[in-house]
């Protein structure tokens, strides 16, 4: 009766550290070493979808955050 039981959190386990894996290694918002890059998300491309599954995205820029952006550099 155990048996399954050990079977079933071992593939949850399993499958959690795939999936924690493959976002470190593969997703550009994830990141290590904030001491490199102290503004990781201006290099992140806004035309590539971040999410796991995206239906009909479009990305257009915001005036406001634009002019923002060029104030503060």
């Amino acid at each position: 009766q155990l048996i399954p039981l050990v079977g079933v959190v071992s593939f949850a386990a399993v499958g959690a550290l795939a999936f924690s894996a493959y976002s470190l290694f593969s997703k550009s918002d994830v990141i290590i070493n904030k001491s490199g890059n102290p503004e990781p998300w201006e290099t992140i491309d806004p035309t590539q979808p971040q999410k796991l599954l995206t239906i009909h995205q479009k990305w257009k820029p915001i005036e406001e955050l634009e002019n923002v952006r060029k104030l503060t550099k």
